[in-house]
């Protein structure tokens, strides 16, 4: 019997995984997805906010602003890609300026600090790309971009390091409660632990409804991308905001962490869980909007579109309790925007929530440190020769676009949570992430996942589960 079972390898999941690996605890993470990262953790914004926009005292305002400033000694302890560029949120409009001093008096109630209201030529000063129709703005220096692959894929290898059990492939049908523990019940046998972590993303409100008759309502809310190739990814050096809604905080245009330019999202409310597919009029309101805040946008270099699903739920702020009819059953719910930035807030909080149900004794062996995949392309020529001293198959280039080598994909496959797929792949070392979208390096990646895994060429995935784990098979 586990101590505490985690549904969701999501960024918030893995986030609760590495904080209770520092503990003496038998802890598992199932996932139905082959891979960590493969819901909500894989399209969003990647924003680091700042923690503004949250209305003073709820659970997003203070986990946005403590998961914030977390980020930037966590991304050195876990080496993964975090850059404080700042962020602005434009006003087009001189009778709606207030809405930036009202964003600015909750920011700094929040606790957010720096906060500055702009004119519109003052933030042109700073970011020349900006829109003539811009009238002000409110700056937030705290405000970064993060990988959120690299810090999912982090959280959940440095938890696995430490002793946590992931078992992907795995769906959860079921949750059994007795007196003093559950069953969780999958496609690939129970599971028995005394205490479950829902955090299943937009799916925490059927996992809920497994154990509990307490209300939990999730709505999936479709947003829509567009990523542009790094020649446009200098347009902006700030993540630029529109002022925000109720539907969310408007198309943004920022740059990422690989040098990138995004664009996104939508902000449409459905019933499918399932609908992660772009329309012709979603990535046309993309462009539209962004245009309002950035001038000549080259759409033309555009080398993908995606679309994710955010978690809404219907109180306006995250959901992280324990349930009152089910003792030992903690949602981890409605997790929405800001839930990237707080994910490790969260793991905090829901730390707490455990300690006052079972003891936690810390682990004096605890590894706190993990190292990431090499990065040929961040190298400088002396790094270079001595890695590739050390190991030649850092020299052969398979992905010319990214500039990622043989070595960097080994790596990835053979790591703590290795890549088992293209796309496991491509999130651990930006492998097709490239203007080709992956068409002059799937063949050779593949066959490394082929020798490895020892599969037939044909038998490699792209994404998902393999034919040898669906339905109990091991």
């Amino acid at each position: 019997m586990y101590d505490i079972t985690i549904i969701g390898a999501g960024a918030v999941g893995s986030a609760i995984a590495r904080e209770l690996s520092r503990f003496k605890l038998s802890v598992c993470v199932v996932d139905r997805e082959s891979d960590v990262c493969e819901g909500t953790s894989k399209a969003n914004s990647a924003i680091a906010h700042a923690g503004f926009d949250a209305k003073p005292g709820t659970l997003k305002a203070k986990l946005n602003v403590r998961g914030n400033r977390l980020m930037p000694a966590l991304s050195k302890e876990l080496d993964f890609e975090f850059i404080q560029n700042g962020a602005f949120v434009l006003c087009f409009d001189r009778e709606q300026l207030g809405g930036l001093e009202e964003l600015k008096r909750r920011g700094e109630e929040n606790g957010v600090e720096g906060l500055v209201i702009l004119s519109g030529d003052e933030a042109r000063a700073m970011e020349p790309a900006l829109t003539d129709e811009v009238v002000g703005a409110l700056y937030a220096p705290t405000s970064g971009i993060v990988c959120p692959f690299g810090m999912t894929i982090a959280f959940a290898e440095n938890a696995c390091v430490n002793g946590v059990e992931f078992k992907l492939s795995t769906e959860v049908r079921d949750i059994k409660k007795s007196a003093e523990s559950y069953t969780v019940v999958t496609d690939r046998g129970d599971i028995d632990t005394r205490l479950v972590i829902n955090a299943a993303g937009v799916y925490a409100d059927k996992v809920h409804a497994f154990v509990s008759a307490e209300p939990l309502t999730i709505i999936p809310r479709r947003g829509e991308y567009i990523l542009l190739d790094t020649s446009a990814g200098g347009l902006v050096s700030r993540t630029i905001f529109q002022q925000p809604t109720k539907m969310g905080k408007g198309i943004l245009v920022t740059p990422t962490v690989h040098g990138n330019l995004l664009l996104g999202p939508t902000a449409e409310n459905i019933d499918d869980k399932e609908n992660t597919a772009t329309t012709r009029g979603g990535l046309d309101e993309v462009k539209a909007k962004a245009a309002l805040s950035v001038k000549n946008i080259p759409f033309r270099t555009m080398i993908t579109q995606f679309c994710g699903l955010r978690a809404v739920g219907d109180t306006d702020d995250f959901i992280i309790r324990e349930c009152g009819d089910a003792k030992g059953f903690i949602d981890v719910a409605a997790i929405e925007s800001p839930g990237l930035t707080s994910a490790p807030a969260i793991a905090e909080y829901v730390r707490d929530i455990v300690a006052g149900i079972i003891p936690l004794e810390e682990k004096p062996d605890f590894i706190g440190k993990r190292t990431g995949i090499p990065r040929i392309a961040q190298m400088t020529p002396e790094q270079r020769n001595e890695l590739i001293k050390k190991d030649p198959t850092y020299a052969n280039i398979v992905c010319r676009c990214a500039t990622v080598t043989e070595g960097e994909i080994r790596n990835a496959i053979e790591r703590p949570l290795g890549a088992t797929t293209l796309d496991g792949v491509k999130r651990r070392t930006r492998a097709g992430m490239g203007r080709c979208q992956a068409g002059f390096c799937s063949p050779k990646t593949m066959q490394l996942l082929a020798d490895k895994l020892g599969l037939e060429l044909e038998e490699v995935r792209k994404n998902g589960r393999y034919e040898s784990e669906v339905d109990g098979n091991a």
